[in-house]
């Protein structure tokens, strides 16, 4: 829907760029503008910078990023755009159009200025955001035939104003920033490059064509994925047919066939891309508006979901697949669906503070109309592989009963217990659950330990026996015949699956306490997959925790010293180079004393938790399909090319 040639998107100059606000408390209150000081908000900077480079993309005048993260912790990105209007502001008299976008928060031309037909950029704070969290910026602009320059400094301040610097080579137009964080803000400046990778990688697959360049120069090694001259590529021509492509390669497609559509309408357009495949996951749907997440769903999604039920019935009757009076369910019909809902509208409406929830009416009718037309026609077709979906459907709603009668089964044991709590849970003495903690901890003899380390008053300690079981490769039936599963469904308290309420939670906290081992990794990661998968609202509202027993103890004086791992000790080291100590490697969990257990993972004060958080829902689908998949090779890849940037946890 770029329609580059009207007048209204050509036409972008100065008058374009419209003022909403000022900026000035974004250097004293950070949080509220990009989430956090931490990797989180470090890592929003990059992209509130590359979204600009991606609206351009979107408005057709735009086919190359690049972002370079140079040694000194800086980031570059550079585009092949129209450049950031460079004549003086009609409102602002001394002040270019560049510098206005640059010091002014919400300046741009995405708020009715009529320099973007749709943009990504109105779910962000700006580029004078990454500006004012900057201890220096630079900017680069070719636009009409000239080469531009200015900086700024000190959380943008303008150091050189806007200057002509010679002429743009072979009419070339684009713009490059490159900023340095400010280390006296951020708890870190040091980018971690799958959390950027993984990104861009999701922005090439929306923007069919686009193509996005990075290189990483801190590395002294050549990334595996990269060139030789170090740039990894992400260019999709396929669009988001190869976004399901990728997401569903770590599983076994039902069969090889992508399904695509797309509609456009005067101001609003949609694409989708589906395949099934044969596990039964049926959270496989992942929406997108103007090319921003939206994993609160949203009316796009709600048209896809009652189309797709109703289609799918329609074909299964009318071809004698189904019974008349026999008719699936949404779940039933999702099970093993990857799909990708990509709208893009002129006037995105989205509920809720997050901005994660598109609201706009429209948008459900244009979706639901198309579904309707547009996949009933690929079932007739494609009717051998809608007979599969079919099948496979049907099978899904078998299962769904058995696991009614089972989840009335838990029920009724619950009913019978009183209060329903497993034996082996200590449940703490607090009744707010917003501070209660739920320790799920390996083993009994580790569980022995945390009951006495605990704090009794807010604490719940729940002992798990070995690995549960791997719901990626197991239908909710059998996962409710799994001990363990119930157990935890019924000290979390708020059901399972869809039933799943996360109001009625006991527990704020609920932390995964482990060995730091390969059995360790293993049982976190099968627990970290079952909440995922069928608690997803406790991920995503950040209330899985990961505990940080350490790895390493050492002594300084008549002082004991705990480092959490191979990285806290080097590091301790360089600061403590006369240390001439042995470090001893402690033992399991099992093995800890419970005041040492105490001391350096259960008290509050001391302890170090990762709080785990999802950001891109597609992106962690497929990660958790690799390391609980079948495909031993990508896992293994996924491992080595992920193990050493484990400080913070962002599936």
């Amino acid at each position: 829907m770029s329609d580059t040639e009207s007048g209204e998107e050509s036409n972008y100059g100065a008058e374009n760029i419209t003022v909403l606000e000022g900026l000035e408390a974004v250097r004293k209150r950070p949080g509220m503008y990009i989430g956090s000081t931490g990797p989180q908000g470090l890592h929003h900077l990059v992209y509130e910078v590359v979204d600009n480079s991606v609206d351009e993309a979107m408005a057709g005048h735009c086919s190359a990023i690049e972002v370079i993260v140079h040694t000194d912790d800086s980031v570059e990105v550079r585009d092949d755009g129209r450049g950031i209007p460079t004549g003086e502001h009609p409102k602002y008299e001394g002040m270019s159009a560049a510098e206005v976008v640059m010091t002014v928060l919400h300046a741009g031309g995405k708020f009715g200025g009529g320099g973007y037909k749709v943009s990504g950029g109105l779910h962000g704070v700006g580029i004078s955001v990454v500006n004012a969290l900057s201890k220096k910026v630079e900017v680069q602009i070719d636009r009409e035939g000239k080469h531009h320059y200015m900086d700024f400094a000190d959380g943008g301040t303008v150091q050189t104003k806007l200057e002509v610097r010679g002429e743009s080579p072979d009419g070339f137009t684009g713009t490059t920033v490159r900023f340095w964080p400010d280390d006296t803000i951020f708890e870190e400046t040091e980018f971690r490059a799958q959390t950027l990778l993984d990104r861009f990688q999701m922005m090439a697959f929306l923007n069919r064509g686009l193509k996005i360049r990075f290189r990483d120069e801190r590395r002294a090694e050549v990334h595996e994925d990269a060139n030789e001259d170090g740039w990894i590529e992400f260019h999709y021509e396929g669009g988001i047919k190869d976004f399901v492509r990728h997401v569903n390669q770590s599983k076994e497609a039902l069969f090889a066939k992508v399904g695509y559509y797309e509609v456009a309408e005067e101001t609003q357009e949609v694409e989708i891309a589906f395949q099934w495949n044969t596990g039964f996951n049926a959270d496989g749907l992942h929406s997108f508006a103007n090319g921003i997440t939206t994993g609160g769903g949203g009316m796009h999604e709600t048209g896809f979901r009652s189309a797709l039920t109703r289609t799918v019935n329609k074909y299964g009757k009318d071809k004698n697949l189904l019974k008349d009076t026999e008719d699936l369910s949404g779940d039933d019909v999702r099970e093993g669906l990857t799909a990708i809902i990509s709208v893009r509208l002129q006037d995105p409406q989205f509920e809720g503070q997050t901005k994660d929830k598109l609201g706009n009416v429209s948008v459900r009718s244009m979706v639901e109309k198309a579904t309707n037309e547009k996949l009933a026609e690929w079932l007739e077709e494609n009717p051998a592989e809608a007979k599969l979906v079919i099948n496979k459907s049907i099978a899904a709603q078998r299962a769904r009963e058995a696991a009614r009668a089972a989840r009335d089964t838990i029920r009724n044991k619950t009913a019978l217990d009183g209060a329903g709590m497993p034996e082996k849970l200590k449940d703490c003495s607090s009744k707010d659950p917003r501070e209660r903690e739920l320790f799920i901890v390996e083993g009994d003899s580790a569980g022995g330990s945390a009951i006495q380390a605990r704090d009794p008053r807010t604490m719940a300690i729940l002992p798990i026996r070995g690995k549960i079981l791997n719901v990626e490769r197991a239908r909710l039936d059998r996962m409710l015949k799994n001990l363990e599963v119930q157990t935890l469904i019924q000290a979390i308290g708020a059901g399972i699956g869809d039933e799943f309420d996360i109001d009625k939670i006991r527990y704020h906290k609920i932390i995964l306490l482990a060995d730091a081992d390969v059995d360790g990794s293993h049982i976190r990661t099968l627990l970290l997959t079952f909440f995922f998968r069928q608690m997803r609202e406790l991920v995503e509202n950040q209330h899985i925790y990961i505990a940080q027993p350490p790895l390493y103890s050492t002594t300084q004086g008549k002082s004991k010293v705990y480092l959490k791992d191979d990285r806290e000790k080097d590091a301790w080291l360089e600061d403590h180079p006369n240390h001439k100590k042995d470090f001893q490697r402690l033992k399991g969990l099992g093995e800890m004393q419970w005041l040492e257990l105490a001391e350096t993972t259960m008290n509050p004060g001391d302890r170090t938790l990762l709080q785990v958080s999802v950001d891109q829902a597609a992106m962690a689908d497929e990660v958790f399909s690799t390391l609980m998949g079948e495909d031993v090779a990508r896992r293994k890849h996924f491992i080595q090319t992920n193990a050493k940037d484990v400080r913070f946890l962002d599936i």
